[in-house]
């Protein structure tokens, strides 16, 4: 274990812990936490999980932005319910096969841009996998759409038998403790769709 794991991995609970108190500090350690991580993917050839640190980036910089201009989230609840079945087949749909896409280019990236990417990468398919459902889990969340967490779900088990094989095996750990957390906001999430308060969103 390296110390830019571990440094990387401490600061990101620390992150995940402020913000579910609405704390403004959780963006300035958030950020840190994704170059530490972006440097760490970079050096292991997650190139995947490398370029989804930069929409992590991104997201930290715009939410801290945010944040200061609004003064505090309102963190507010309700409403929490699952996509039409309709929406959750393109959804998925749409999830599986720009992962395959995206896969399809990291495994040729070594190729393409040698300079870049000297070295071949490593699980291509389930690296890209992992990072588009991400993102398709935050979109989701964002909505309060219930089926967010299985997505959730799905990137820690695949991400927990990744980081053990890379052997950053503090950061499959870490993905054991958000599995719980995800499985946790699932039971939750289900329970406060069915409140008489929900039901009249």
């Amino acid at each position: 274990m390296s110390y830019i794991e571990f440094i990387g991995t401490i600061l990101y609970l620390w992150s995940v812990w402020l913000i579910a108190r609405k704390q403004m500090l959780t963006w300035p350690v958030g950020i840190v936490s994704v170059l530490l991580y972006m440097a760490l993917f970079y050096q292991i050839r997650l190139y995947s999980d490398t370029l989804e640190q930069v929409y992590y980036l991104g997201a930290s910089v715009y939410g801290w932005w945010r944040w200061s201009a609004s003064g505090r989230g309102t963190g507010k609840a309700g409403n929490f319910r699952y996509s039409s079945r309709r929406s959750l087949i393109l959804v998925l749909a749409v999830t599986i096969a720009v992962s395959f896409v995206i896969g399809a280019f990291m495994s040729r990236v070594h190729i393409l841009f040698p300079t870049l990417f000297p070295e071949k990468a490593s699980f291509p398919y389930w690296d890209a996998l992992t990072t588009i459902a991400s993102f398709t889990a935050m979109w989701l969340l964002a909505q309060k759409r219930i089926e967010s967490w299985y997505y959730w779900i799905a990137v820690d088990v695949i991400g927990i038998g990744l980081y053990y094989v890379k052997g950053v095996r503090f950061i499959a750990l870490l993905y054991v403790i958000l599995l719980g957390m995800a499985i946790n906001g699932l039971i939750s999430w289900n329970k406060a769709s069915n409140t008489p308060e929900d039901l009249a969103c």
